[in-house]
């Protein structure tokens, strides 16, 4: 009886500093970004997405959508679903700390790498360790493809900010 309460001891306290659990993000979540900096028709970037979160952190995006135009981005098609990774841990107050990194690639073969410098928001882990408040901030960099409008290669910073529907 005394090992029972033991492990039972244990598992509380790794699940109040939440290495056993996976974060996941609601279906219902759409999330925001907006683009600073790059250069001529490389810059002004902004788009909105939705993805859940698997165990290992990876996304699996079910909507993408350029809200720019006027950009190198803006006539060109995505090629596949953007890709990418939010691998995050969170405290005894449920508070979220992690990395986030998200690909785009378009039919000009073109790539924009954004990668989170800072993630934060809550967990509910009542609730499957849903995420929620989520603000990613870093930076992003466009490497331009070989049939490319945009310029060279250009870079900048970006703030995503997750809504639920």
């Amino acid at each position: 009886m005394k090992a029972v309460a033991i492990l039972l001891l244990a598992a509380f306290v790794l699940n109040g500093c939440g290495s056993g659990n996976a974060v996941s993000t609601s279906s219902n979540d759409i999330w925001g970004a907006v683009m600073a900096g790059g250069a001529h028709t490389s810059s002004g970037f902004s788009f909105n997405t939705e993805f859940t979160v698997a165990s290992d952190g990876t996304l699996t995006v079910s909507s993408f959508q350029f809200l720019n135009s006027g950009t190198c981005f803006g006539s060109s098609t995505i090629t596949k679903e953007p890709t990418g990774k939010l691998l995050v841990t969170f405290n005894s107050d449920d508070q979220v700390t992690g990395t986030f990194s998200f690909t785009i690639t378009s039919s000009a073969g073109d790539a924009i790498t954004l990668t989170g410098t800072s993630v934060t928001g809550t967990v509910n882990p009542n609730n499957n360790f849903i995420l929620s408040g989520g603000s990613i901030i870093g930076t992003w960099a466009l490497v331009p493809g070989s049939s490319s409008s945009c310029v060279a290669v250009t870079d900048g910073s970006f703030t995503m900010t997750q809504t639920t529907t």
